[in-house]
């Protein structure tokens, strides 16, 4: 199933949009701004006007109405963006609310915003659904015209990584183990002409990431480290900032030996979202053919029960040589991080950023929809927070908080992988991934979700490669 990942979410974000060139008619969508509504409305007919009255309709964010013709035809669609607080921009993202609420057919915006290319991406990020599952497949989805300045071709390919991201998580782990995902990397590579090299089970010892395997041996699916390359300049070019990505690829988490409850592992399909981050953000770097020299790294594993399991109280020499104290085997992700991120700072790249859904402290400090992002620099810590902002897909700073690392000191081991204790989980976690990036220019961390709780504009319930567009952002500006 993974090898159709890439056509399919293209086949669907294209499906969203009117085609190129054509003329069919379109129904117009119209903003209106609480501040401006009397300006925004005087667009409309009087009977238009007179419609909304009598309906009750208001300006309020998310609020929309369909407006019927004389005939009882769809004669116009109108969305209220809502009263601005202070200087906070209004939520770019509400006109993806519309492809799940207005019936099939052709539409354009009347009126865009004043960033109609982010209009016009969360028009086709709320137009996604996953339904390989289901006996019956969604409708035809509403399709949009785009306005005149959108760049059709970059739009469609970056909701095309999305939609590949979320496919990725959204499926189910029976479908969906450590081969499947070294399918989907190596078809994402077939596309770009990128090259793939695989270190599977025990060549895993023989080339030594121990932690890897360590994780992943008790599962009849072999452990793996998935290693793509790739060059915006056609052939290798040396003279390219490296840009390297490290994405947590654990298909299906029970905890292993500190087996998870029930209700915390039902969701844990969704544990290899830092592979899908990374993967959804080397689409979107390689369809802008951004001028890097891009590499992706995946350990890819289950993290499953039996005789051969690691234990808690192990001892295991990482590929860095540095000795790992295991506390806890339901911590599984930063071990496969450690030998992955090692691997990865040998090259000494200039960019290096590691995508995790690592913690539940995140979660419990910033919520679901805001991951906390690690940087060891100020600088490209501020281009990152407001490149997220920015795009709509926020990241919050936390610190790399070096007093703490002392509670991650081993007592018998180099380190202890996990602090035992309620606080601070996600920012040890953090400074026991920086014990493995040393030789590497600039290094950022992102703790993920990788999950959508509730259904929202442009982003519906399930899997989301939270991160990939904002670090998108970045490189985009810093190759320009």
């Amino acid at each position: 199933m993974a090898k159709k990942d890439v056509a399919a979410a293209a086949k669907r974000a294209s499906a969203a949009l009117v085609s190129s060139g054509s003329r069919a008619a379109t129904t117009p969508i119209w903003f209106v701004h609480k501040a401006n509504e009397d300006e925004d409305l005087a667009a409309l007919m009087p009977a238009q006007r007179r419609w909304l009255e009598n309906i009750g309709w208001e300006s309020k964010a998310g609020r929309f109405a369909l407006i019927p013709g004389e005939t009882g035809e769809l004669s116009a669609v109108v969305l209220g963006l809502g009263e601005q607080a202070g200087d906070a921009p209004f939520d770019p993202f509400l006109p993806g609310l519309l492809p799940t609420s207005v019936p099939p057919g052709n539409y354009h915006f009347a009126n865009p915003p004043s960033d109609a290319t982010l209009a016009s991406l969360s028009w086709l990020l709320g137009a996604y659904a996953f339904d390989e599952c289901k006996s019956s497949k969604a409708n035809k989805v509403p399709r949009l015209k785009l306005a005149k300045g959108v760049d059709r071709a970059q739009t469609t390919a970056i909701a095309e990584a999305v939609y590949l991201g979320r496919d990725l998580i959204n499926r189910p782990a029976t479908d969906f183990g450590p081969e499947e995902l070294e399918e989907a990397a190596r078809h994402l590579a077939g596309n770009f002409g990128a090259h793939a090299k695989i270190t599977q089970g025990h060549q895993l010892l023989s080339e030594n990431f121990p932690l890897i395997h360590a994780v992943g041996r008790a599962s009849d699916r072999e452990p793996r480290l998935i290693d793509l390359n790739w060059s915006g300049g056609g052939k290798a070019n040396r003279s390219l900032p490296k840009v390297t990505l490290v994405g947590k690829g654990i298909c299906f988490d029970t905890g292993g030996l500190n087996i998870k409850p029930g209700n915390s592992m039902l969701l844990m399909k969704k544990d290899m979202g830092g592979a899908a981050a990374a993967l959804a953000l080397a689409a979107m770097i390689m369809s802008a053919e951004l001028r890097v020299q891009l590499r992706v790294l995946i350990p890819a594993a289950e993290n499953s029960l039996s005789g051969n399991a690691y234990r808690p109280g192990d001892v295991i020499k990482s590929r860095a040589g540095t000795t790992v104290e295991i506390a806890n085997t339901d911590a599984e992700g930063r071990l496969v991080l450690a030998d992955a991120l090692s691997l990865a700072d040998e090259d000494k790249p200039d960019y290096l950023f590691s995508f995790a859904t690592l913690t539940g402290s995140a979660r419990v400090a910033l919520g679901p929809d805001l991951p906390p992002l690690y940087v060891d620099d100020d600088a490209l810590a501020a281009q990152i927070q407001a490149a997220s902002i920015r795009v709509c897909d926020p990241l919050w700073r936390m610190p790399f908080w070096q007093p703490y690392d002392r509670l991650l000191n081993g007592k018998i081991g180099d380190v202890n992988h996990i602090y035992e204790s309620p606080f601070a989980g996600s920012i040890t976690a953090a400074l026991f991934l920086k014990r493995f990036v040393n030789d590497t220019k600039h290094y950022a961390h992102l703790d993920i979700f990788g999950w959508v709780p509730s259904k929202r504009p442009a982003r519906p319930r399930g899997g989301e490669p939270q991160g990939a567009r904002a670090i998108f952002e970045v490189l985009r500006i810093l190759t320009s």
